[in-house]
């Protein structure tokens, strides 16, 4: 197999064959088409950059660096034993060889709990449930100050996104969704964008193997029985004997999502009595599951 550009070997076939050069090149050149053509960030932003200490991230807080976008990582420990801490080491080593300030906030912290002993604590509690409404809470809470958060998230997510909220009749969340999130009626919402929304896992993977990153190629623990697991699943099978569905699935849904954002421009959001942070609920479900955490008297 020769590269599609210049007939060297070819590394890998994602979108095309390429060499190691030409992948480079057409990776770097997808994400920046990216970020130019939705006006996801510029050069005057602060950015907060989302960091776990995987690859998405870690990839994303590189580039964004090396093409001169003032950023700080932000990342969440969610108290995960064997496995977060592992990745936030990761993440620090990254962040100081980049030269990027790091900021780390915690559920321990700010809801007096790990999300080990919530599940413990709250049996049939969902981990991936919990962990999102958490994760999401304490991202827009810690960006005010920022004027976008940026995020990993690959096509494979988006993609994975896409059909779980069909598949729920979600409709208002994939409203949401699409390369740059932003509620126009809540000014207590920091934008989020994805500058990686076009780029593959696959070649995710294969450009921090060949970059030679100091990461992990860990999945969480508590991801194994999540239906986001099952619809990757299903995806993946797809696209093995369907080569492009996943690429043919976003191409529709950039069709759809300028609909979809317009139906709920006029959605007004609340505000939750008890944390002050924009919520469609109230009390906010982040505090509804906080309400039932487990304090232990000494």
């Amino acid at each position: 197999m020769n590269c599609s550009v210049c007939n060297a070997t070819a590394i890998i076939n994602s979108a095309d064959a390429f060499c190691k050069e030409h992948f480079f090149e057409y990776f770097e050149n997808t994400v920046k088409d990216t970020i130019d053509d939705f006006s996801l960030i510029s050069k005057d932003d602060k950015i907060a950059v989302a960091c776990s200490g995987g690859k998405d991230s870690t990839i994303l807080l590189h580039l964004l660096k090396k093409w001169g976008y003032n950023i700080e990582a932000l990342a969440i420990d969610e108290g995960i034993a064997r496995y977060r801490d592992a990745a936030l080491e990761d993440l620090k080593t990254i962040c100081k060889t980049e030269g990027v300030l790091l900021r780390i906030v915690s559920y321990q912290e700010n809801f007096g709990t790990t999300l080990d002993s919530y599940l413990k604590n709250n049996r049939g509690a969902r981990a991936c449930t919990v962990c999102g409404v958490w994760r999401r809470h304490l991202l827009n809470r810690e960006s005010k100050n920022y004027d976008a958060i940026a995020t990993g998230h690959n096509l494979d997510d988006e993609a994975q996104s896409i059909l779980m909220n069909l598949i729920k009749s979600n409709i208002q969340v994939l409203a949401r969704l699409g390369p740059k999130t932003e509620v126009v009626s809540s000014p207590g919402f920091t934008p989020r964008v994805k500058p990686l929304y076009f780029v593959t896992e696959k070649e995710t993977s294969a450009y921090a193997l060949l970059k030679g990153f100091s990461i992990k190629f860990a999945e969480c623990p508590n991801a194994f029985d999540s239906f986001r697991a099952e619809v990757r699943d299903i995806l993946n099978e797809f696209e093995a004997e369907n080569k492009g569905s996943k690429r043919k699935l976003m191409q529709w849904f950039i069709e759809v999502i300028p609909k979809l954002k317009a139906y709920y421009s006029n959605e007004q959001i609340g505000v939750c009595a008890r944390c002050g942070e924009p919520s469609r609920r109230n009390p906010c479900i982040s505090c509804g599951l906080t309400s039932r955490v487990v304090v232990k008297v000494n």
